[in-house]
């Protein structure tokens, strides 16, 4: 049998950079390539002057602080973002091929522009997704702190996100296998969304109710049984007051959740009165109710909007109005309930119309049908005309 051959290894020696001969390799270079050189240097500080002139453009478009934005101040912010790094990148990787450097120093060149060129696409993606969200919340004073907790937040998100990114892009350029660590931080942030689901839940509401504006501070709104004034709007949840005084403390998540009324953006507010009336009432003052409740309507400022009766009761005649109050948030909505309330009752009064209230009669009947009294007449008229009690 023949003998088993052993595989054959390479050995391969690494060697480290030697830097006398780089040394002597860029001055050979610069002595050859002299006027190639100063012509590229040139070159790269003319386009490092254009990106800087253009740079200070982007820093005349991006707009005034509490200003209302515009997309192209949100694009002019960006470009006033651009670093130095980058821009002298930019000009050394135009400029680099024509001086015909060593290949290290083209490699240098290239590698140190791919770092920049990935930050710098992550700063401008920065500043334009900050500054769309602040196209959506300048000018919204009304939330004051909470405002500025959640901008705060979201720039620290934003920023952690696309930094984290472009040091993958990085490594990944460098050879290195980022497989592991995109997995790593994926199934990391799974476990810490898992964990802080509820947390996240009422910042992203808080964010909600802050971008898309269901309601604002100060407002009056109504959800489930519950009418109160918003005083505060926090990364976790919302505090109110109701209109009885008390403090009513809700998760934000939870809040939107549920139907809300929003009272304080009313033009009018609609208010409805049930009035009850005795059968006896004549004819003439029952048809006369109507006109007279909108003449009491309009003397209080309201706006009238019908009246007349809408049923039979039990023990009344039952009538319905209803009106408006204009401007609910500037009138109380209260008060002018109560006035026109007491301008009826006085009315009514005078008028001689009388309010219903339960009543019921018994009437008893004889083995013909006729009414007859429920119990015998106490006094009895004798012939001459002498009451006597039987």
């Amino acid at each position: 049998m023949a003998a088993k051959k052993e595989p054959a290894f390479t050995e391969i020696t690494v060697r480290p950079p030697n830097l006398s001969e780089m040394w002597h390799a860029t001055a050979n270079w610069f002595a050859v390539h002299s006027l190639q050189i100063v012509i590229a240097v040139g070159i790269g500080i003319a386009i490092y002057l254009g990106l800087a002139a253009l740079r200070g453009f982007g820093k005349r478009f991006r707009g005034k602080p509490g200003s209302t934005l515009a997309v192209s101040n949100v694009v002019g912010r960006a470009i006033a973002r651009t670093t130095h790094f980058f821009m002298a990148l930019v000009a050394a990787r135009l400029v680099v091929s024509y001086a015909n450097p060593p290949l290290m120093v083209m490699k240098t060149v290239g590698f140190l522009f791919t770092i920049a060129a990935v930050f710098q696409a992550a700063i401008w993606a920065r500043e334009i997704i900050l500054g769309l969200v602040e196209r959506k919340t300048v000018g919204e004073d009304a939330h004051g702190e909470t405002l500025a907790n959640a901008m705060g937040l979201i720039r620290v998100l934003v920023t952690f996100g696309l930094f984290a990114i472009a040091a993958v892009v990085v490594l990944d350029n460098l050879g290195v296998n980022v497989t592991g660590l995109v997995a790593g931080l994926g199934i990391g942030g799974i476990a810490i969304g898992l964990a802080a689901q509820g947390i996240f839940s009422d910042l992203f509401a808080a964010l909600s109710i802050i971008f898309d504006k269901p309601f604002r501070r100060g407002e009056v709104i109504t959800y489930d049984q519950t009418t109160a004034r918003v005083e505060r709007i926090g990364l976790k949840s919302t505090r109110l007051r109701a209109m009885t005084g008390e403090k009513k403390v809700i998760s934000n998540a939870n809040l939107l959740q549920k139907e809300i009324t929003s009272l304080q953006t009313l033009e009018q507010r609609r208010v409805t009165f049930s009035l009850g009336i005795i059968y006896q009432t004549p004819d003439e003052k029952a048809d006369a109710i109507p006109a007279l409740l909108e003449e009491i309507v309009t003397a209080e400022g309201m706006n009238f909007v019908n009246a007349g009766l809408v049923r039979f009761g039990a023990s009344s005649l039952d009538y319905e109005l209803n009106f408006d109050v204009p401007y609910p948030d500037q009138h109380d909505y209260f008060q002018s309930r109560h006035r026109i309330g007491l301008a009826i009752w006085k009315r009514f009064k005078a008028e001689g119309i009388e309010f219903a209230y339960p009543t019921q009669t018994s009437f008893t009947a004889a083995p013909d049908g006729r009414t007859i009294m429920p119990y015998p007449d106490p006094l009895h008229i004798d012939h001459e005309g002498t009451a006597r009690l039987t």
